[in-house]
């Protein structure tokens, strides 16, 4: 049986473009807890998969005002990404991402309006 998250709220960040598009951040902390998937984490990876950084308590970023840029979503995008992919399909790579360890961890996600 897997366990259940309510989505309280999402994040909009708006791109260079002007698009506005809702990220659905759960909070689940799911994102912070499997860096060993790629190396591009690894300065952050206290050696267990899971950041140096994360409160496991509260599933929240210790240092979030001033977090790494690989943990900036929109500012990520701007200076590495927004190139070679538009923003949405950025944001619908995130998201899928955010699924795919969800479902692995059998976290179900329900959405409060």
């Amino acid at each position: 049986m897997g366990k259940e998250l309510f989505l309280t709220a999402p994040l909009k960040s708006t791109s260079s473009a002007g698009s506005v598009v809702v990220f659905p951040c759960t909070k689940c902390g799911l994102c912070c807890k499997n860096l060993d998937k790629s190396s591009i984490y690894s300065y952050l990876d206290r050696g267990d998969g899971t950041c140096v950084n994360f409160d496991s308590a509260s599933h929240l970023c210790e240092i979030y005002e001033y977090r790494p840029l690989i943990c900036r979503v929109d500012a990520y995008y701007e200076q590495n990404l927004s190139a070679s992919m538009s923003w949405d399909e950025y944001i619908a790579a995130n998201i899928q991402s955010c699924r795919d360890i969800q479902s692995a961890e059998k976290l179900f996600i329900t959405s409060i309006d």
